[in-house]
């Protein structure tokens, strides 16, 4: 099990505003599910995290896809949106709160050991391989989609496939409208 409590809980300890949002969930246990591990947290009397057990009963789990991990990362705000969440509602809601507003200041915890001027720079170079990393992954995409929609057509564009379905209803309206006339034709034929 990995043992994520520490590294919160160093976060928790800047912010009191943030354990007073877990005081009202002593003893509460939340579960991160992402299919390959589970991570089990329970909450303190004083707002802080513990490790559970990995057989706790938990109050809140949280299941993560491993796949939507990067996605999660990149967008805090809408990190949850990504999540399927079963139990408690109301505990669930301050774990989402907390994962949106609790920051990590890396350049202060950084400055201790390395200095102001290094952690700045650290920090600086860790962003910007990260926009790199994200640029990366976006371009990526973008080629993959045009290599399948374009020089190995394995795709279809969505507004081929709407023109085509709407081709398809024309022709099988005309088809209906020609098969009325010959009923008409034979009609007065006979």
């Amino acid at each position: 099990m990995i043992p994520l409590s520490p590294f919160i809980n160093h976060l928790l300890a800047q912010e009191s505003w943030a354990r007073n949002r877990l005081l009202k969930h002593v003893g509460k246990v939340a579960c991160i599910d992402t299919q390959a591990l589970q991570i089990r947290m329970k909450v303190c009397p004083d707002g802080l995290l513990e490790d559970a057990g990995a057989h706790a009963a938990s109050h809140v789990t949280i299941h993560v896809k491993p796949g939507d991990l990067a996605m999660m990362m990149q967008n805090r705000e809408r990190a949850f949106s990504y999540v399927k969440i079963e139990g408690d509602a109301d505990f669930a809601n301050t774990i989402s709160y907390l994962s949106q507003h609790l920051r990590w200041e890396a350049e202060q915890d950084l400055s201790k050991w390395f200095g102001d001027i290094a952690a700045v720079r650290m920090v600086g170079t860790a962003k910007s391989l990260l926009q790199t990393a994200v640029a990366t992954q976006q371009r990526v995409h973008e080629n993959l989609a045009e290599y399948l929609l374009e020089e190995n057509p394995m795709l279809v564009r969505p507004s081929a496939v709407t023109a085509f379905g709407a081709e398809v209803n024309k022709t099988r309206d005309d088809v209906e409208r020609l098969i009325k006339r010959i009923e008409k034709l034979e009609r007065l034929r006979g």
